[in-house]
């Protein structure tokens, strides 16, 4: 089964622009490696218009999807913040609780005997 190619916009409006110049549909389907039909078809939207709107199109969907990828990072980011102060909290849940005295063992004596 054949593989279907994509071509940018820009290569499709370059081609159409070429023949428009003058080049023949022979020499421009040998040396880009398309149908002469493909052409055809690339110059028809040209002439009507319709690459100057998809040129427009995929601008904006270029930024929307930069747009994207950037609130992605962001959410990412976020989640790591969250999962560090989860871990955070529940550590110092455990030393509020726990003693916070320095000196350790048993209780100190109040009587002068003792002492000795």
């Amino acid at each position: 089964m054949a593989k279907h190619r994509t071509y940018s916009i820009e290569f499709k409006r370059q081609v159409a622009q070429e023949y428009l110049a003058g080049e023949t549909l022979h020499a421009l389907a040998k040396r880009h490696d398309v149908s002469r039909n493909l052409i055809r078809i690339w110059v028809a939207k040209q002439e009507s218009g319709e690459f100057s709107e998809d040129a427009e199109a995929a601008n904006l969907l270029q930024a929307y999807e930069a747009r994207i990828a950037a609130l992605e990072r962001l959410v990412g980011r976020q989640a790591l913040e969250i999962e560090f102060l989860k871990g955070a909290l529940k550590g110092g849940a455990r030393l509020r609780s726990a003693t916070t005295s320095v000196v350790t063992g048993p209780t100190a004596s109040l009587s002068p005997k003792d002492a000795n």
